[in-house]
């Protein structure tokens, strides 16, 4: 709303304004005009009352004369249900037929719609309320009601520069002071008693000031007027300290204003003075003598912004190609995936009829064959975001699975088959976690490591482990290993709590994998295997490595594996440290490694980013079997009892159908 000034400056009067259109006309104060409609904004705070200039700050009305004007939108041409537009007096020159009212809050319609129910309301009433005052029925919009719109559009208002608050306790007789009659918009009429008409009348309501703007103009074109009106509040250009004036006297304001500055005060010119020592001052002006120069540095300045500015248009003309070409290699890209997908169903069908085929052989010569226990028997549904690390409870037969949902879920794989209980307490995604007696250690990207009594399920404690996110656990000797960014943290446990012993570094990179075999710590960074002695916690051997950073190590009997980011699998003797082979088969990251061992063979199992498992005989260094399960790619194994559990992006665990019978290699399969 913007500021009305009353006497102070509505000496200058203009005359009537024509309009081919009529949408605005002079309009003849006389005392019943007082008594036409107001309307009042039902929140009081969100608006600012019109009041004389003596007792207005003049930030307050520089600040609301931008405001009303920046608040004009095409919307506001037939609607009045902004809350900027309750913001601005509203005053009609003529009282509004009851038609055009609504019946829940008894104003002029604001926006209105129709309802499910036939009925039209002002649509911030109709979300408002539950139930049509009329017939009860649910309120429900519908569409907007044009009509209605267009009418009220046509009604003519007075203009905002000609009203002022109506101060509804008369200081005189004559209403004087601001104030109205009893039977003026002071509220003594019907409407402001409720009897079926508009409201009006209440706190923040105005009236027309016979000294303000004399014109009337139509509600579509308000804003036209207005800003162009010779009562509209203006700065001074030339101060801002200068008193608040209406448009009509600026002109004459200008001609004795005090504050004129240099035309070259951006140059660093300190003159202010008036229009008389202006003409003078410029010619003593230091800077009047090199106007030349900086006119012409300026235009250079110019220049350089255009070319800045279109060098900057070319430069987003280059991103969207860019943009262009990296969408057409993200088509390439699932183009292949969906081929590398058939390549994989065939290859999943082929492993299938080899394993029909042994398995028939297996049955005429009476051998073992191990690779029936690596069917699905089921999927653990539940996480609702990706699974990247599986552990588990031996003891009690129980799966813990760590997902992006920032949550760890309890698996009962023996008897019900179902979530035990959910585990919240995490801020981050849970990247790792290791079981040591009875407890559960939980590793996050929030930089903390959690314990858990397995016995109870419950949160004992919380530490701040690294500064950077948990990427893996392992426990050895009564020691808990932890693998961040360049540094493994060592920890005794001592009942819950978790001491640092001593931090290992000199690590490359990020550390996502640690296993620990006998009195052993093997470590994975970039191209780098660390092999640390558990009792002195000294580095005694490094093993280099390609394909980038080691994101899984698996140790057997006679071997060490390490599954690299560049799909590689590479195996070591763990006695000679020399390395014997390179495993290739995989199109993706190697995520995960496992280890199944049998008195007759040994087995590493391989996740993957490309959504498949393989099956390794460590005897021959061969992928006897390629498994998919999984409908995205596959982060975590653990194997209990001989079963494999895996984990994958898909939000799942796949459950095992077999087991692996360790006594009698001709016992047949559970």
């Amino acid at each position: 709303m913007e500021a009305s000034f009353g006497p102070t400056f509505s000496a200058v009067v203009p005359g009537a304004k024509t309009e081919a259109s009529g949408t605005y006309k002079q309009h003849r104060r006389t005392p019943s005009s007082s008594s036409t409609l107001t309307y009042s904004p039902r929140d009081d705070e969100d608006g600012m009352l019109p009041i004389s200039t003596p007792r207005r700050s003049d930030s307050a009305i520089s600040v609301r004369s931008l405001l009303s004007e920046s608040n004009m939108s095409l919307r506001s041409t037939f609607s009045l249900h902004e809350d900027d537009d309750d913001t601005e007096p509203l005053v009609f020159a003529e009282q509004p037929s009851v038609k055009l009212c609504c019946q829940l809050c008894c104003s002029v319609f604001k926006d209105p719609v129709i309802t499910t129910c036939g009925h039209t309301f002002c649509r911030r009433c109709a979300l408002t309320s539950d139930k049509c005052p009329v017939d009860t029925a649910k309120l429900t919009v519908v569409v907007n009601n044009i009509a209605v719109a267009e009418q009220i559009g046509e009604l003519f208002i007075h203009c905002k520069y000609g009203c002022r608050l109506l101060n509804t306790t008369p200081t005189s007789p004559n209403g004087a002071g601001g104030g109205a009659s009893p039977n003026g918009a002071g509220g003594g009429t019907a409407a402001s008693r409720g009897e079926g008409t508009p409201k009006m009348g209440g706190p923040g309501n105005f009236e027309v000031d016979p000294m303000g703007c004399p014109f009337t103009i139509k509600l579509t074109t308000r804003k036209e007027h207005e800003v162009s009106c010779d009562y509209r509040p203006v700065r001074c250009p030339n101060n801002p300290s200068c008193p608040p004036l209406l448009t009509m006297n600026l002109e004459g304001h200008l001609k004795e204003c005090e504050h004129i500055k240099c035309p070259h005060s951006k140059y660093g010119c300190a003159f202010i003075g008036n229009q008389d020592t202006y003409s003078t001052h410029l010619d003593l002006c230091k800077f009047e003598g090199l106007k030349e120069f900086l006119q012409q540095t300026d235009d250079r300045f110019h220049e350089m912004q255009v070319t800045l500015s279109q060098k900057d248009q070319d430069i987003a003309f280059l991103r969207s190609m860019l943009g262009k070409l990296s969408e057409k290699l993200d088509q390439l890209e699932k183009n292949l995936e969906l081929k590398f997908d058939v390549l994989d169903e065939n290859q999943s069908k082929l492993s299938e009829d080899l394993m029909e085929f042994r398995r028939d052989a297996s049955m005429l010569n009476v051998t073992y064959d191990p690779q029936q226990i690596f069917k699905c028997k089921g999927t653990f549904v539940g996480h609702q975001g990706p699974v990247w690390c599986l552990c588990v409870y031996s003891t009690g037969d129980l799966l813990f699975s760590g997902s992006s949902d920032k949550t760890i879920k309890v698996w009962d794989t023996c008897t019900t088959y179902k979530c035990q209980k959910t585990l919240e307490g995490h801020d981050g995604i849970v990247l790792a976690l290791c079981i040591q007696g009875n407890r559960l250690y939980s590793g996050s990207a929030d930089c903390t490591i959690i314990v858990w009594d397995v016995q109870t399920l419950q949160k004992v404690n919380t530490i701040r482990a690294h500064d950077n996110p948990v990427c893996t656990l392992v426990s050895s000797h009564s020691m808990l290993f932890s693998g961040s960014l360049k540094a493994i943290k060592v920890w005794d446990i001592v009942g819950t709590e978790l001491k640092l012993k001593k931090e290992l570094t000199g690590l490359n990179h990020w550390v996502r994998a640690l296993v620990a075999s006998q009195n052993h710590l093997y470590s994975g960074s970039y191209q780098t295997i660390k092999i640390w002695d558990i009792r002195s916690l000294d580095c005694v051997h490094v093993l280099q490595t390609s394909g980038g950073s080691v994101y899984s190590i698996a140790v057997t009997n006679h071997h060490i594996v390490c599954g690299t980011y560049e799909n590689l699998i590479h195996v070591w003797d763990i006695e000679s440290k020399e390395q014997v082979r390179t495993l290739t088969g995989h199109v993706g990251t190697v995520y995960a490694l496992a280890v199944i061992s049998t008195p007759d063979q040994t087995k590493v199992f391989s996740a993957s980013y490309d959504r498949s498992l393989r099956v390794w005989s460590m005897d021959n260094m061969i992928c006897t079997q390629t498994l998919l399960r999984h409908q995205g790619s596959v982060t975590a194994l653990a194997v209990s009892r001989g079963r494999l559990f895996s984990g994958a992006v898909d939000s799942t665990v796949k459950v095992p159908s077999t087991v692996y019978q360790l006594t009698n290699p001709l016992q047949s399969i559970s």
